[in-house]
């Protein structure tokens, strides 16, 4: 469900009590273990985690490079972890780490959807959130799209 709020707090605002606690402890565990040099903004209808343009310089689809996003999908919650296709290993430990804590995670490619907290590794995340400093990034994209 993609919202039009210009803000975090109104897309916040906007969820159902349930949903907007969930995210809200989500996006606590993001920014507290996010690495200096993202920000946090609405960008594609959910809360992004980005590196600026001004910092990575052109991308190729001109879009600033995003680490990580929080949405509220019609049937589901979401949080988009784009470092575990980044850094080589990191969703084999995050998949290992969420065996270990025994959470069985219902992912995509970098999509791990949720309807309740308990569904979550929140110590996965947060590795998965502070493996990636944004000039890792920044070097996997252009590296990525050079070989194109």
């Amino acid at each position: 469900m993609k919202s039009d709020a210009e803000t975090v707090g109104q897309y916040l605002d906007e969820l159902p009590e349930d949903r907007r606690r969930a995210l809200e402890a989500v996006r606590e565990i993001i920014l507290g273990n996010l690495p200096d040099g993202y920000v946090e903004t609405m960008n594609w209808g959910m809360i992004s985690y980005e590196v600026p343009l001004a910092t990575s310089g052109p991308t190729y689809n001109g879009k600033p490079l995003m680490i990580a996003a929080l949405a509220s999908q019609k049937n589901h919650m979401a949080v988009y972890l784009c470092g575990l296709y980044c850094v080589p290993g990191i969703k084999a430990r995050f998949e290992a780490a969420c065996r270990k804590s025994g959470v069985t995670p219902n992912m995509g490619a970098s999509c791990v959807r949720f309807r309740k907290l308990g569904q979550l590794d929140m110590a996965a995340i947060a590795e998965v959130i502070g493996a990636v400093p944004p000039d890792r990034l920044i070097e996997v994209s252009s590296n990525s799209h050079r070989k194109r």
